[in-house]
C-alpha cells in the first residue's frame, strides 16, 4: 500500500492544488484533490485484469472549478433538495441559495466541492479537513468537518465523515462521483445492470422535493429487488421517471437505521466488472446522469447524457420539512460519523 502526492495545477485565486494517490497492492487506485476533496480518478480492473478509470472528471483545476454536474464532488452541508430553500430550527427560519428552480440543491454557494481543505495522509487514507463557518450557505453553526478516504487491500474505498457543530444545524453529506464500469470514457451506462435494496422510493412534487410519501417500487419501473438493466425501464410511461428525465429518486433503504450493510449492486457484462455499495445511511439516490450535456472530460472525452451513474448515500431529501423522515439535523457539541463503502470485484 503507497500514497503518492504530486502537483494537480493552480486556482484561479491562486491557490495551489494537490493531488493524493493512494494505491493498493492489486495496483488499484483513487486519487483525490485537496480542492473541494473531489475524487478525480478510480483506477480497477475489468475481467482481464486491464486497469481503467471509471469516474468523470476532469483534467485540470479549471474544470472542478466550474464542475456544473458535480464530477466526483464531496457535497455539504446538505446534499440534494430542500423544498423553496428554507426550513425551520428551534423556531428560527433559514432562507439559502435558490439554486434549483425556487429549491437549494447540493448546499449552495460556495460548495464543499469547491474550496480548499487541510489534508492529512496514513500509508491507505487521506483525510481531507476545513472548518465551515457559522452561516456559510445559509446554515448555522461553525461545523468541524474531517472527510476520509481509505483504500483497502480488498479493494474497497471507505468515505467516512466525521463533524461537530457549535450549534444545531443541518449534516447530509455524501458523495457525487459518476461511475462508468466500462471506464470513464465507455460511453452510455444504460446497460449497467444494478439492484438496490429497497422497497420503496421517497414520492416527489413535479419539481422534485419530497411530499413526505413513500411510494412501494412493486410493479414499477423503479423496482431494483431483482437486477436489471438500467435500459429496461429508463424510458418508460412512469410519471416520476418522466418528471426526473430517467432515475433520479431517493430510495429507502431496506435495513435498521444506522446499520451498516450491503444496499446496491452495479454491474457490467463486457468489462466484468462488479461494484458494491455499503452504508449506514437510510436512503440512496439512484442518478443515471440525465442531466449531464457536452461536457469535456479527461482525455479528450466528451461526456452526455447517461454516460455516468451515481449512488449516492444520504439523508432523505428536505428531511427537515418533513418530520416523518429521519432527521439530519446535528444537535450542537455532538459528533456525527457516518461511512460508505464502494468495493469493486
Amino acid at each position: 500500500m503507497s500514497i503518492t502526492t504530486s502537483r494537480f495545477g493552480t486556482t484561479k485565486d491562486g491557490a495551489e492544488v494537490t493531488q493524493y494517490t493512494i494505491t493498493n497492492k492489486q495496483g488499484v487506485s483513487v486519487s483525490a484533490l485537496d480542492y473541494g476533496a473531489v475524487i478525480v480518478s478510480l483506477m480497477t480492473p475489468d475481467k482481464n485484469g486491464k486497469l481503467s478509470d471509471i469516474v468523470l472528471g476532469f483534467d485540470d483545476v479549471a474544470g472542478y472549478e466550474v464542475n456544473g454536474c458535480f464530477f466526483g464532488a464531496f457535497i455539504g452541508r446538505h446534499g440534494n433538495r430542500i423544498g423553496q430553500a428554507r426550513f425551520t430550527l428551534n423556531g428560527v427560519t433559514y432562507q439559502l441559495e435558490k439554486n434549483d428552480g425556487e429549491n437549494n440543491l447540493h448546499g449552495g454557494t460556495p460548495g464543499y466541492h469547491q474550496v480548499m481543505y487541510q489534508a492529512s495522509t496514513t500509508d491507505n487514507s487521506v483525510t481531507f479537513s476545513r472548518l465551515s463557518p457559522d452561516m456559510e450557505q445559509g446554515y448555522p453553526g461553525n461545523l468541524e468537518i474531517a472527510m476520509t478516504y481509505t483504500l483497502t487491500d480488498e479493494n474497497e474505498l471507505k468515505i467516512e465523515y466525521e463533524t461537530k457543530s457549535d450549534k444545531d444545524t443541518l449534516c447530509n453529506l455524501t458523495n457525487h462521483s459518476y461511475f462508468n464500469l466500462k471506464g470513464h470514457d465507455g460511453g452510455s451506462i444504460t446497460d449497467h445492470k444494478v439492484w438496490i435494496k429497497a422497497n420503496g422510493f421517497t414520492g416527489t412534487s413535479d419539481d422534485l422535493i419530497p411530499d413526505g410519501s413513500i411510494v412501494d417500487v412493486t410493479g414499477t419501473p423503479m423496482d431494483f429487488r431483482t437486477e436489471k438493466a438500467i435500459s429496461q425501464d429508463i424510458e418508460a410511461d412512469y410519471q416520476p421517471l418522466i418528471l426526473a428525465g430517467g432515475y433520479d429518486h431517493n430510495y429507502v433503504l431496506d435495513k435498521p437505521e444506522g446499520k451498516m450493510e450491503k444496499v446496491a449492486e452495479v454491474s457490467e457484462d463486457t468489462s466484468g466488472r462488479r461494484m458494491e455499495v455499503y452504508t449506514d445511511l437510510p436512503g440512496m439516490q439512484l442518478y443515471s446522469g440525465n442531466f449531464i450535456e457536452k461536457e469535456d472530460g479527461k482525455g479528450g472525452v466528451q461526456y452526455t447524457k447517461r454516460t455516468g451513474l451515481c449512488l449516492e448515500t444520504q439523508f432523505f431529501p428536505n428531511s427537515v420539512n418533513v418530520p416523518s423522515f429521519t432527521s439530519c439535523v446535528l444537535k450542537a457539541g455532538e459528533t456525527f460519523r457516518s461511512t460508505t463503502v464502494y468495493k469493486f470485484i
